[in-house]
């Protein structure tokens, strides 16, 4: 597949998350102007931060604590794009800042949506899926800026479980053998107890010590070996 055609389709796969991402920027249009941050800085926000995990932290944060603790947990909750990153870098091309630039597409669906298995990801795809996914948000974001939806209308239309869905859809994506099987259930498990203790970018970092099943060396026997220990 061309770079072209891969971006199509990148284009046209970012449909579906694309769709739970108006609905999540809606949201946080509504919510951050609520919170006082005006008509402008929400959408400001969503166009260059694009993070809805980091944007909904810092607007349930701020109210209550300082801005330092606030920056500090929308770090934390965002801390897995550097795990990400790095499975990334050997599928990107091109000199450095091309490469720095291609990887400002790096989100969770497009991160899915893009692998090819064998640590390979289209990146091409990766963009595409972004491109709408991005257009999708702040859309979203302007709509909920401007309409201000009360949000118990967004509860009733399911629209507090839509994240969770959603990264829940991703988790099961990238289910493919019985060890990844056991490393979401690790993961899911860590969370679920850390978020009795914890705030939630803590409770994410310990979600990902579900992954160390799944990166630990599989010790196979070849059957060479075997046969000349007889």
């Amino acid at each position: 597949m061309t770079t072209r055609a891969s971006f199509v389709s990148g284009l046209r796969l970012g449909v579906g998350p694309g769709a739970a991402t108006f609905v999540l920027g809606v949201s946080f249009g509504a919510a951050a102007t609520s919170a006082g941050w005006g008509p402008v800085l929400p959408i400001l926000s969503s166009m260059f931060t694009f993070s809805g995990s980091a944007q909904f932290t810092l607007v349930t944060t701020l109210p209550t604590g300082t801005a330092a603790a606030a920056v500090v947990a929308a770090l934390l909750i965002n801390l897995r794009y550097l795990v990400m990153g790095i499975a990334l870098n050997d599928s990107l091309r091109g000199g450095r800042w091309w490469r720095a630039l291609q990887s400002q597409a790096l989100v969770d669906a497009s991160f899915v949506g893009a692998h090819q298995g064998g640590g390979r990801f289209d990146v091409a795809r990766m963009v595409g899926m972004t491109v709408t996914q991005w257009t999708c948000w702040v859309a979203g974001t302007a709509l909920g800026v401007g309409l201000r939806p009360d949000p118990d209308l967004l509860e009733r239309l399911g629209g507090d479980v839509v994240f969770p869905a959603f990264f829940l859809l991703l988790a099961l994506e990238e289910v493919r053998s019985p060890r990844a099987g056991v490393a979401l259930v690790v993961g899911g498990t860590l969370s679920g107890l850390a978020m009795l203790v914890l705030d939630p970018g803590l409770a994410l970092l310990a979600a990902t010590a579900g992954a160390v099943v799944a990166a630990a060396p599989i010790r196979r026997r070849d059957r060479s070996d075997a046969g000349a220990s007889r």
